[in-house]
C-alpha cells in the first residue's frame, strides 16, 4: 500500500506551524514562475529568490506564482512572511499527504487538492498534491515537481482567450481546479479501456496474472476516490463561502464544476463495481474450468470402471474358468469391452454430459 499511504518524515513533538518538508524530494531546486497579467498585457518570467516574489502581493495586476518543489522550506517560509500566510498553512503545504480541503483566512483562501496522472508505460495512476493560496490579486500554487495539467490555462492567459484575463484571481483559481477535474476524465477514460481489455482476457483465458491486474486497478480506484471525493466537498464549500475573495458571479461556474466532480465520483464508483464483478468473473471462470476438468475425469473413470471390472475377472488365474479355453474368448472379450464403452459414451452424449 506504499502509493496509497506514503511514508513521511514526520517528527513527533514538533510545535504547530513548524515548516518542515515531510515528503519525498523530487527536484534539485525549487523553481518559481510568475505570470503577471491584466486585460491589456501579460508578463511571464522566472524568479530566483523569495524576495523577488514580494512586489507581486500589492501590484494592481493579477499574479499567478507557481512553485515547483517543496523541499526548500527556508524559501517557502520567506514567501509566507511576504504574503502574510499563516504558518499552519505553510505546514500543510510542505506536508504532501493532506486531505483535499479549503480554509478561509480572511485575507486569503487556502485550497488543497490532488492532481492525478496516468502513466502510459506502466499503466498506473499517480497523484500529486497541489496547494493553492488565493489572495485579493494573486494566486500562489505549490507543486511537488515540474509538470502539470495547467498548460492550457497558461496558453489561454498568453493568448488572451476566454475570461481569464478579464476576471480576478478567484476565476484563475476556478480555472486551475477545473483543469484538474477535467484531467480526471482523461485518466478515467484510460482506466475504462484497461478494464474492457481485462474483461475480454478474463473471458478468453483467465490467469493469476490477470487477477493481479484486477487487484491493481481496484487499488487505483481507491487512490482516485481518495482524491476526488473530498474535492467535491471543497468545491461545494467554495460555492457557499461568504469570503469577499470569491465574487458572486463565480457561483455559476462553481456549480458546473461541482457537477463534474459528481460525474467523476459516479464513474469511480461504477468502475469499482465493475472490477468487483471482474474478480467474481475470474473466480467463476476458474471454477467452471475446474468443473469441466472434473467432469471429463469423472466420465473417463465411469467408463473404465466396468471395463476394469471385466478385465479384472478375466485376469484371474483359475484353471476351471469356462471361457478360458474358448477359441473366440479373446475377440468376445474385446467385443464386450467396446460395446460397454461405446454404449456409455452414447448414453453420456445423449444426456449432453459431453
Amino acid at each position: 500500500m506504499a502509493r496509497l499511504f506514503r511514508k513521511t518524515k514526520h517528527k513527533l513533538g514538533r510545535s504547530p506551524g513548524s515548516i518542515e518538508f515531510t515528503g519525498e524530494r523530487k527536484v534539485d531546486k525549487t523553481r518559481i514562475r510568475v505570470i503577471d497579467y491584466d486585460p491589456e498585457s501579460l508578463e511571464e518570467k522566472e524568479l530566483l529568490t523569495a524576495e523577488d516574489c514580494s512586489p507581486y502581493r500589492d501590484l494592481p495586476p493579477i499574479s499567478w506564482i507557481n512553485f515547483d518543489g517543496l523541499h526548500e522550506t527556508d524559501l517557502l517560509e520567506k514567501v509566507a512572511i511576504h504574503f502574510g500566510v499563516h504558518p499552519l498553512v505553510m505546514e500543510d503545504v510542505v506536508n504532501p499527504n493532506q486531505r483535499p480541503k479549503i480554509e478561509d483566512h480572511q485575507d486569503h483562501l487556502f485550497i488543497v487538492f490532488r492532481m492525478v496522472y496516468f502513466d502510459e508505460e506502466t499503466l498506473r495512476i499517480s497523484a500529486e498534491q497541489i496547494s493553492m493560496i488565493v489572495g485579493s490579486n494573486y494566486v500562489l500554487s505549490f507543486q511537488e515537481k515540474p509538470g502539470d495539467v495547467f498548460e492550457h490555462v497558461r496558453e489561454r492567459l498568453r493568448k488572451g482567450k476566454g475570461r481569464l484575463r478579464t476576471h480576478g484571481p478567484d476565476y484563475l483559481a476556478y480555472a486551475l481546479l477545473d483543469a484538474v477535474v477535467d484531467h480526471y476524465f482523461v485518466v478515467l477514460e484510460r482506466v475504462g479501456e484497461n478494464i474492457e481489455s481485462l474483461e475480454e482476457q478474463l473471458l478468453e483465458n483467465p490467469s493469476p496474472e490477470l487477477l493481479q491486474d484486477v487487484h491493481r486497478l481496484k487499488r487505483e480506484m481507491i487512490l482516485l476516490r481518495k482524491s476526488i471525493w473530498p474535492l467535491r466537498e471543497v468545491v461545494a464549500a467554495l460555492e457557499r463561502t461568504e469570503s469577499d475573495l470569491i465574487q458572486e458571479k463565480l457561483g455559476l461556474y462553481l456549480r458546473d464544476l461541482y457537477d463534474h466532480t459528481i460525474q467523476v465520483v459516479e464513474a469511480v464508483e461504477s468502475f469499482r463495481d465493475i472490477l468487483s464483478g471482474l474478480q467474481d468473473l475470474y473466480l467463476s471462470s476458474i471454477s467452471n474450468r475446474m468443473n469441466e476438468v472434473m467432469k471429463v475425469l469423472t466420465i473417463a473413470a465411469t467408463i473404465f470402471v466396468p471395463l476394469t471390472f471385466v478385465a479384472g475377472i478375466y485376469g484371474m488365474n483359475f484353471d476351471h474358468m469356462p471361457e478360458l479355453h474358448w477359441r473366440f474368448a479373446y475377440p468376445v472379450f474385446w467385443a464386450v469391452i467396446l460395446i460397454l464403452g461405446g454404449g456409455m459414451l452414447l448414453f453420456f452424449s445423449r444426456r449432453r454430459w459431453l
